[in-house]
């Protein structure tokens, strides 16, 4: 529950908002103001992230209120009023509102996922292989996942990133389901691997954990500044064996190397982040999702040949429409007669719903995370 709010917080919310548009992300307003105001408390801060995004979530609740103080007062009380009980908001309400009308042409709008959208979301961290136990008994507020092996739920109001743990690379903020991806790519020590869209590295980062530092993995984007940032994490990590490379997507790759397993952790309309991101739902459209379509079936093709024989190809989108999804799969097994759908195995200890499969789709209800798909193949010998 959020406390009764200051005045200043409240007006440090309202100025994010109003720096907020289509050209402008929620976060990257937040993390704008909140930079300018290094002497507001850490846990200040965190209330003016959650009434922004509260704020959004609520979204077009708001509409027949003036003014954005009004609106983000409003946004609070339903937001209680929710989490309080869910029942209180019927579902007519939420088909209506809490997701752009659009959603339903590219994808299953269940009753789940839309109550889904509206609670808060969780926080997770991913602990070293094999040391989420204690971990978490230096956190207050962790608690460990009884789904995945090092994941910690973490409700406490310690500034994470000020902790010693986390300066001495003992753990990661990593969504859960974006956890499930590096479990079902499952290198091994030794073999060399690429993650060829690494963003900012948690996925490089986990790959690296999984080998236990040995092998090689090479980690590529088309933003350089994300590789400088995936250099420092690296760095605190204590990452050492990756090497990262420019690379635009396109059919030139960064390196003749073959690879023991290539995931492509593509561009998406992120709508299974939603829950997590809600302005994003009022500023993506459907347009965005066959662009991105379109792009995800290109990177699949132009990185099939870097698969050596018996190889492995790891798709994953934190996305659920179809096009992004499905339609992938099925486009690349009509273009890619070499590679054969992968089994996942099994990872231990979790729910069924992370039992042997060729694809996976995760919604947010399911692990208290984001919403992601992963499919497999693997190159024929």
């Amino acid at each position: 529950m959020l406390r009764a709010m200051i005045q200043p917080v409240h007006e440090i919310a309202a100025e994010v908002i109003r720096k907020t548009g289509k050209d402008k992300p929620a976060d990257a307003a937040l993390r704008e103001v909140l930079k300018s105001l290094r002497d507001l408390a850490p846990f200040d801060a965190t209330e003016v992230a959650k009434t922004v995004f509260i704020y959004y979530r609520w979204h077009v609740w708001l509409r027949e209120e003036r003014g954005v103080e009004a609106k983000m007062r409003l946004a609070l009380r339903l937001n209680q009023r929710f989490q309080d009980s869910e029942a209180s908001v019927p579902m007519s309400e939420l088909r209506a509102k809490a997701v752009p009308a659009w959603t339903a042409e590219f994808m299953e709008v269940t009753d789940d996922w839309l109550r889904s959208l509206q609670r808060e979301p969780k926080l997770w961290l991913r602990a070293k292989r094999g040391t989420a136990e204690s971990l978490a008994e230096k956190l207050p507020g962790a608690e460990v996942s009884s789904i995945l092996p090092d994941a910690l739920m973490f409700a406490g109001e310690t500034d994470l990133f000020k902790t010693p743990e986390f300066h001495a690379g003992e753990f990661e903020i990593q969504d859960i389901a974006s956890q499930v991806v590096g479990l079902l790519c499952a290198p091994q020590p030794g073999e060399t691997w690429w993650d060829t869209c690494a963003g900012e590295g948690g996925k490089t980062l986990h790959l690296s954990d999984l080998m236990q530092n040995k092998g090689l993995l090479w980690a590529s984007d088309r933003a350089e500044w994300r590789l400088q940032k995936l250099k420092r994490r690296t760095g605190r990590a204590k990452v050492f064996n990756y090497r990262s490379a420019f690379w635009d997507g396109g059919k030139k790759l960064p390196t003749k190397t073959k690879f023991d397993g290539v995931l492509v952790d593509a561009p998406c309309s992120g709508i299974g982040t939603w829950q997590r991101n809600p302005q994003a739902r009022w500023t993506t459209g459907e347009n965005d999702v066959r662009e991105l379509s379109a792009i995800q079936k290109n990177l699949l093709g132009n990185v099939a040949p870097s698969v050596k024989p018996g190889g492995k190809l790891i798709f994953s989108v934190c996305t659920l429409s179809r096009a992004e999804t499905t339609e992938v799969v099925e486009a690349f097994n009509a273009s890619q007669p070499d590679f054969e759908p992968l089994i996942f195995s099994e990872i231990k200890g979790s729910q069924s719903l992370l039992t042997s499969a060729a694809t996976k789709t995760i919604w947010p209800s399911d692990l208290d995370g984001n919403g992601m798909f992963i499919a497999g193949w693997r190159r024929k010998k």
